[in-house]
C-alpha cells in the first residue's frame, strides 16, 4: 500500500486494516518458517505496509 492511498483513508479505516495486514505478516511468517516462500519479498512488502500505517496513525494522533 503506498503512502498515498494510506493518507486517502479514514482513522477506522486505516485501523481495520492494518489488523488484516498484522494477521497477513503472522500468517506469511509461519508459513515461511514451514517451507520457504515462492516470494519471500512480499514480507517485506506487507511489514513496510503496516510501518506506513502506523506513522499515519501516530500522525494523525498527534496533530489532532
Amino acid at each position: 500500500m503506498r503512502q498515498s492511498e494510506v493518507k486517502e483513508k479514514s482513522t477506522a479505516e486505516l485501523q481495520e486494516e492494518l489488523g488484516k495486514f498484522r494477521k497477513e505478516y503472522s500468517e506469511l511468517k509461519m508459513a515461511h518458517t514451514m517451507s520457504p516462500l515462492d516470494n519471500p519479498l512480499q514480507i517485506r512488502k506487507v511489514r513496510r505496509s503496516i510501518a506506513r500505517m502506523e506513522t499515519e496513525l501516530t500522525k494523525r494522533e498527534l496533530n489532532g
